[in-house]
Formats: C-alpha cells, sequence, structure tokens
C-alpha cells in the first residue's frame, strides 16, 4: 500500500489520483467525484501553468471560490468538464452551463471514462454569454463552436 505520496511528481500524483477512484468505482459502483480537481489541474497545465506555478496560486483558494477556478497571468479562469462513466448508455450530452460570469476564460475538458484527456475548448467570456446565457442546456456539440486549444497549442 502506498502510504506517501510525498514523492509523486505532479503528473505521477495526478495519474493515481484517477487510478484510485476508477478502483473505487470498480469496487463499489459510483466513481468518487474528482473530475473538478483532475479538471483544474489539467487546465492549468494547458494555458501555461506549471505544477509548482499552479500550487502557489491555488494558496487560499477554497472548492467554493465564487466563478474563478484559477488565475494565470491576470486572467480569471472558470473550468468546466465532463466523463462518461462508461457504463451502457453514458456517454455526454450536457455540460455543465457556468453559473456567473466572474471570470475572463472557461475551458471545457471531455475526458474519457479513464479521465483521458480527448478535447479542451475554450470560450471568452463574452462570446460564453451572449451564445449561452438564454439558453438552457448546453451540449458538446455546442462547446465545440468554441476554440480548440489542442489546435491552438500546435
Amino acid at each position: 500500500m502506498i502510504t506517501n505520496t510525498n514523492s509523486f511528481n505532479p503528473n505521477t500524483l495526478r495519474q493515481y489520483l484517477g487510478d484510485v477512484a476508477l478502483e473505487w468505482e470498480k469496487r463499489y459502483g459510483v466513481c468518487p467525484s474528482i473530475t473538478n480537481a483532475i479538471s483544474e489541474y489539467d487546465a492549468a497545465m494547458l494555458v501555461g501553468h506549471n505544477p509548482e506555478s499552479y500550487s502557489s496560486a491555488c494558496i487560499g483558494r477554497t472548492a467554493v471560490t465564487r466563478g474563478t477556478d484559477f488565475v494565470h497571468n491576470e486572467i480569471r479562469y472558470q473550468i468546466k468538464a465532463n466523463r462518461p462513466s462508461g457504463k451502457p448508455g453514458s456517454f455526454v450530452t450536457i455540460v455543465a452551463k457556468a453559473g456567473n460570469y466572474d471570470w475572463d476564460i472557461l475551458i471545457w475538458l471531455l475526458y474519457d471514462r479513464e479521465f483521458k484527456l480527448l478535447e479542451a475548448w475554450k470560450w471568452g467570456v463574452v462570446e460564453y454569454e451572449k451564445r449561452f446565457d438564454s439558453q438552457k442546456r448546453i451540449s458538446p456539440k455546442d462547446m465545440r463552436k468554441g476554440k480548440n486549444l489542442f489546435v491552438e497549442m500546435k
């Protein structure tokens, strides 16, 4: 049994978190809610944070911090993510809508059932509010009309 994770590098720790959650799901039927934590870390790495700068940026943050999940280069980021469970009929059809506009950039991430990042899409707050404010439901197809972060990175 691993009792000391202090020696894990950040990517190993992220992988370990996903592996433990998947093992829990296998044994007890429901995966623990870790998608938010993993998606915020992954998004931070995508926009240029490194594990140390992200760790520093998160000091004093709480799980209920309104609007902004993290800040990088003075830009406030809101993260939304989906992961299908892999059970029959389990595929992503609805994306959680941002509850406020206290951020500058929203990033939506789509994972496979084992927390492998498949897609990353970016929306500015003005474009997002204009497109989705009056919309009751948002689909992955809607989110894919944003800027593809994977293409931007190449």
